[in-house]
């Protein structure tokens, strides 16, 4: 399949969006991803949405998939026996990359489109109607907007529905300075096999040091049990995690916050505690 190379993105001509030299091409990391791609991950992708949701499948649901990157997760939906899965994301090699995921996996089914899409256009979102599920893994904090994309979301959770979002924790001034180097990586491209290198170096070295002192186990474990953590993989993960910007963060009080406020009951929340990483969250709408 083809894919695009021009990532600037017009919704329509009242509300260009336009995506910036700066951010980071997701859809480019996650083509790689396809490739990787086993039963073994999916399987644990769909082990994510049943612990978080507290279901055994999404039978009758309807399923929205907001900045669906990859697509492993609209797959998980599908095989789940989601009534409806709409997956978007405003990188055109992300659609592309989805697009030919359910081509594989779906080719005949009309349960799931995809679209280029994105969150912060709110005459977009008004078109989409409400899900029973809305999900948004680690995707809102790369928006620019954070606050707006968590606020746009709303509407689209029908009434009694669950949103789950993943967002970075706020680690202070850690969170700065890893700001400034997502920033260096995607200013400075000469500098990105450097930036990995030095990044990769220092992981080994002190998750072996973890490993082999502190938790008495195999270092070796570690990578094995990789696609454990929501079907992922360690390659694209780390360079996701390295690239990913815009990148905006967010205590968990914050969000719990500003979702109560929205008449939303957190029902499952996952917190990283000082770590650098996603918290979790559940909340379900007002059924009235």
């Amino acid at each position: 399949m083809d894919v695009t190379k021009d990532c600037t993105i017009v919704m329509n001509p009242e509300n260009e969006v336009t995506v910036s030299s700066l951010r980071f091409e997701f859809g480019r990391n996650w083509q790689r991803f396809l490739q990787c791609l086993d039963e073994e991950r999916i399987a644990e992708a769909e082990k994510s949405l049943r612990t978080m949701h507290k279901v055994h499948n999404l039978s009758g649901k309807s399923f929205l998939d907001i900045g669906c990157g990859r697509g492993l997760f609209s797959l998980a939906a599908m095989r789940l026996g989601a009534a409806k899965v709409h997956s978007f994301d405003y990188d055109p090699r992300s659609v592309a990359c989805i697009e030919l995921l359910r081509q594989r996996r779906y080719p005949a089914t009309n349960r799931w489109t995809i679209e280029v899409g994105n969150v912060l256009d709110a005459n977009y979102l008004s078109g989409l109607g409400e899900y029973g599920v809305v999900y948004s893994w680690g995707v809102l904090h790369h928006t620019g907007d954070m606050w707006r994309a968590l606020g746009n979301v709303i509407p689209l959770v029908a009434k009694g529905g669950k949103l789950f979002i993943a967002l970075y924790n706020d680690q202070g001034f850690r969170s700065t300075l890893w700001k400034k180097v997502k920033l260096v990586y995607n200013q400075r491209l000469t500098l990105r096999p450097l930036i990995v290198a030095t990044y990769m170096v220092c992981y080994v070295t002190l998750a072996a040091v973890k490993d082999l002192f502190f938790r008495r186990k195999n270092p070796l474990q570690r990578y094995r049990e990789y696609s454990k953590r929501r079907g992922i993989a360690i390659i694209p993960d780390i360079i996701d995690w390295l690239g990913g910007y815009p990148f905006e963060v967010a205590k968990p009080e914050a969000i719990l916050d500003f979702y109560r406020n929205q008449g939303f009951q957190l029902i499952d929340l996952k917190t990283v505690s000082e770590r650098p990483g996603n918290n979790e969250f559940v909340f379900q709408a007002c059924a009235e």
